[in-house]
């Protein structure tokens, strides 16, 4: 056979050995050849340097990890978070219950039967008070107005710290510059709108379903109080035989006289409890 011959029968014979081709490959270049150096107009070649394939990377310093040092104390820094976190909690419940809302319980009679004060074995009704509207307007330095037939808390302006009623609820019924009356069992208003009196009760909202078998008059006949432009008259919802003490003051029976608007804390908003009687005000 002619050398060309089996040159021509080597090339046209099929291979099906995949291994035999990785094989013929060419190998990967064993050294990098540095870059050379010019200077002047003459070019010099810098030597190769062989990097050896088989030599494990090395890690940089930003990716090897920093061991906790063992003289520093967890615990303590733990117990500071939690202790900054008390304190987190602490203020911010302040500053809710200051300029938010605040919860009160009911005691006593005086605005039965819209919310129970825990006589005749009933439980004391719980109640959320808003401050948002009464904080706004201090903020803009004034005193909040509350509108006639809310239900509000305010401070007791007689109250001492031998007394245990600091804070008491009852209803809006007279506002700064009117002139409240009781006579004959009915309540009146007097103002620029109604020069003759008007009776503000049947446009009262949130009484209980009971309130007119409960209260069938309203005590304190001979009372004539002219509110100051700084306070408000108020009445609790038990309106029959003294149980309620308010700014009505006839008959001798004990008052509080018209309140101050900067006592006022804020109007009631909700009865959370008892839970089967949540309502909103």
């Amino acid at each position: 056979m002619k050398p060309q011959e089996a040159k021509d029968s080597q090339q046209s014979t099929p291979t099906n050995d995949i291994g035999g081709l990785y094989k013929k490959l060419p190998l990967p270049p064993t050294e990098v050849q540095a870059p050379s150096i010019t200077k002047g107009n003459s070019v010099k070649a810098q030597a190769p340097t062989r990097r050896n394939l088989d030599e494990p990377l090395t890690t940089t310093p930003i990716e090897t990890p920093r061991p906790a040092d063992k003289n520093k104390t967890p615990w303590l820094r733990d117990l500071i978070g939690l202790g900054i976190f008390v304190v987190v909690i602490f203020i911010g419940s302040v500053l809710i219950n200051t300029f938010v809302f605040r919860s009160f319980n009911v005691i006593g009679p005086s605005m039965e039967p819209t919310l129970e004060g825990g006589m005749n074995g009933q439980p004391n009704d719980r109640v959320i008070v808003n401050l948002v509207p009464v904080t706004l307007s201090h903020i803009g330095g004034k005193d909040w107005i509350p509108k006639r037939g809310e239900v509000i808390v305010f401070k007791n302006p007689q109250w001492d710290a031998s007394l245990d009623d600091e804070y008491i609820v009852k209803r809006v019924v007279g506002l700064p510059g009117e002139r409240v009356t009781v006579n004959d069992c009915q309540l009146k208003v007097y103002n620029d709108e109604h020069k003759d009196g008007f009776d503000p009760y049947p446009d009262f909202k949130n009484f209980a379903e009971n309130d007119k078998e409960v209260n069938t008059c309203i005590d304190g006949d001979g009372t004539d109080v002219t509110v100051l432009d700084d306070a408000i008259f108020v009445v609790g919802d038990h309106r029959v035989d003294n149980y309620s003490m308010d700014s009505r003051n006839g008959n001798g029976r004990a008052s509080l006289g018209t309140i101050p608007l900067k006592d006022i804390v804020g109007p009631v908003k909700l009865r959370i409890w008892p839970i089967n009687l949540i309502k909103i005000f």
